[in-house]
């Protein structure tokens, strides 16, 4: 029998338990953000870094953070990196399991909007459907009157093994920009890393794929034509908060998004929901 509990880390963070014959997985109600899931038999499918300590009002650094209702720097430098969503505290709204196949959704109460940054009336929920693979999507609602564009990202860590012997596929004819340079037309389908990587894709094939030392990771996305390929390498890794210095070597961030011009533009009663689907092959 499966079972799905609502319990609280040590540090006080509440969390979602999910234990089936399927997976198991955790998600927090800070940030609505899943930081563990493994299917049954087979290795973790996501990464945390052990520095990282669960404290409430910060990020947890891996897992799959919720960048909303912007990615990355704000136009406005006093708003805060990816939006405000990953650190406010979310509902959970609903459970259901059929087969084991288990279904949460969890919503942003309007309490913890903050109307400073977004004055906009919108509603945004994130779903979780848990069994050998792990699929979430962000469903954005425009209730108002006005149209309203955001950009968005499921952040998603991967344990990747070594990095020196990672290939990512499935980039052929895409365009990224990476450092302020591009777009820069990527013709080879695979991306293999030396160095720091930070690309943002656009024009991007719905399905990639990470081949490391202990397996191949699918990852796809829906409503999405841009994806966000992440590494700090050495000299970032040293500057990240909850990091340590060699996590650069066993993870990997590719992020189904909304980005530059693949922006989520929402008419008044308009709703738009990206997904991402992770598996082992």
């Amino acid at each position: 029998m499966g079972s799905v509990t609502t319990q609280k880390h040590a540090n006080g963070l509440e969390y979602v338990d999910v234990n089936t014959e399927l997976c198991q997985a955790r998600i927090f109600m800070q940030g609505a953000q899943i930081d563990q899931f493994t299917p049954k038999g087979k290795p973790p499918l996501l990464w945390v870094s052990s520095a990282d300590d669960y404290q409430p009002g910060n990020g947890i650094r891996g897992g799959i953070p919720v960048c909303w209702p912007w990615f990355g720097t704000h136009e406005n430098p006093e708003y805060p990196q990816h939006g405000f969503a990953r650190n406010k505290i979310w509902s959970l709204e609903s459970v259901n399991m059929r087969n084991q196949v288990v279904d949460l959704v969890f919503t942003l109460p309007k309490s913890e909007f903050e109307q400073q940054y977004w004055p906009h009336n919108t509603e945004v929920k994130v779903l979780f459907t848990l069994s050998e693979t792990l699929s979430v999507s962000i469903v954005n609602t425009n209730l108002g009157d006005t149209h309203v564009n955001l950009t968005q990202a499921l952040h998603s860590y991967f344990p990747i093994g070594d990095i020196h012997q990672l290939k990512a596929t499935g980039f052929s004819h895409s365009k990224y920009i990476e450092f302020g340079q591009g777009p820069i037309t990527q013709s080879q389908d695979s991306v293999e890393f030396d160095r720091e990587t930070d690309r943002v894709y656009t024009e991007l094939a719905p399905l990639q794929t990470l081949h490391t030392p202990h397996g191949t990771i699918l990852v796809s996305r829906e409503n999405s034509q841009s994806a966000v390929l992440w590494n700090p390498w050495i000299d970032k890794s040293v500057r990240l908060s909850r990091f340590k210095s060699d996590d650069y070597l066993t993870m990997v961030c590719l992020e189904a998004a909304n980005v530059l011009e693949d922006n989520v533009k929402l008419a008044p009663g308009e709703s738009h929901t990206l997904t991402t689907h992770i598996a082992w092959q």
